[in-house]
């Protein structure tokens, strides 16, 4: 269907998106306008959630996102972090297994690129961050560059902290330490997090691959696919919008509910005809994720705190409240 692999230099060139919701409804038919409760366009950093969608920018913020989808081959599936095993300490660092990334049918068993060490580096990060310290040494996990989302949730109902991440591909040593901060410090919907919150936080790294430009916007699976997209506004300026691969299944969308609740998050409020969705041009894509709990976090820094390059006592653990 007039799809195209994108990868190398074309993918460097989509900018990093928002995409997610966050505590979204539609309301109305999706053919006349589109869904309602609809989030801004943000410039300059991407959102990925189910209240986002990007405008023109080279970074990307996530909304209300439970779980992403696993990739790898064909019928990928969902995870709810809500159902991550606690990790256990293994010796050596973050070489843990207790968590496991979400995997997709069809992967073959093949291991997964993300892993739980990711989220305690990101844990990392932001605590040296929020109480002084010097950042956390280099990690052991593989510097491979991707494309890459980092997501705060709190609370035992899992919130939305904040959510941003790039489509271009980048060193994961240097793009975790910077999406870690960036997600929690600058997304634009929220204020800048603080310590008192840690207690109650959840990480999740997602890595995104597998992008494919598609001839036709129908074109990608419900539950399988993220999508981003561009068009061009009312008054002729391209915007671009994104949602993760789970963010339609988590809504209960069809293609079209998705697609409309991407233009309205990307900034387009005209009336949302079929003739407009063809001018589109859609890219779909695949992401792996790994979610941890800062319980989680801190049963393994109590074993392995050292060797991560931490020297720091190591931060209060509360119940949440």
């Amino acid at each position: 269907m007039g799809r195209k692999r994108c990868v190398g230099a074309d993918c460097s060139k989509m900018a990093a998106g928002c995409c997610g919701v966050k505590k979204q409804k539609l309301s109305g038919s999706p053919g006349a306008g589109g869904p309602g409760g609809a989030g801004s366009g943000v410039a300059g950093t991407g959102h990925c959630g189910s209240e986002l969608g990007i405008g023109s920018s080279s970074t990307v913020v996530a909304g209300n996102v439970n779980r992403m989808n696993g990739l790898g081959g064909p019928g990928g599936s969902s995870s709810s972090s809500n159902n991550t095993n606690a990790l256990s300490p293994a010796p050596g660092g973050y070489n843990s297994t207790g968590l496991s990334p979400t995997l997709s049918p069809g992967s073959g068993g093949r291991k997964m690129v993300v892993s739980a060490e990711m989220c305690c580096f990101c844990f990392d990060v932001l605590y040296c961050h929020l109480y002084g310290y010097q950042p956390p040494r280099t990690p052991r996990f593989t510097n491979d560059p991707y494309p890459l989302f980092v997501t705060w949730k709190i609370g035992r109902d899992k919130r939305l902290r904040g959510c941003i991440g790039t489509f271009s591909a980048m060193n994961l040593h240097s793009g975790l330490r910077e999406y870690t901060l960036t997600s929690a410090l600058k997304d634009s919907r929220f204020p800048p997090m603080t310590r008192d919150e840690l207690p109650r936080l959840f990480c999740s790294v997602s890595l995104l691959t597998n992008f494919e430009d598609v001839g036709d916007y129908l074109d990608w699976e419900v539950g399988v696919h993220g999508i981003r997209i561009e068009f061009f506004s009312e008054k002729g300026s391209k915007r671009t919008a994104t949602y993760l691969p789970e963010v339609a299944k988590e809504q209960g969308w069809d293609h079209i509910q998705t697609i409309d609740s991407l233009l309205r998050k990307g900034g387009y409020k005209a009336p949302i005809t079929n003739d407009f969705r063809k001018t589109i041009k859609l890219t779909r894509y695949r992401s792996e994720k790994m979610t941890m709990s800062y319980a989680e976090y801190i049963a393994h820094r109590q074993h392995h705190h050292y060797q991560n390059g931490i020297g720091h006592p190591l931060p209060p653990y509360n119940h949440y409240s």
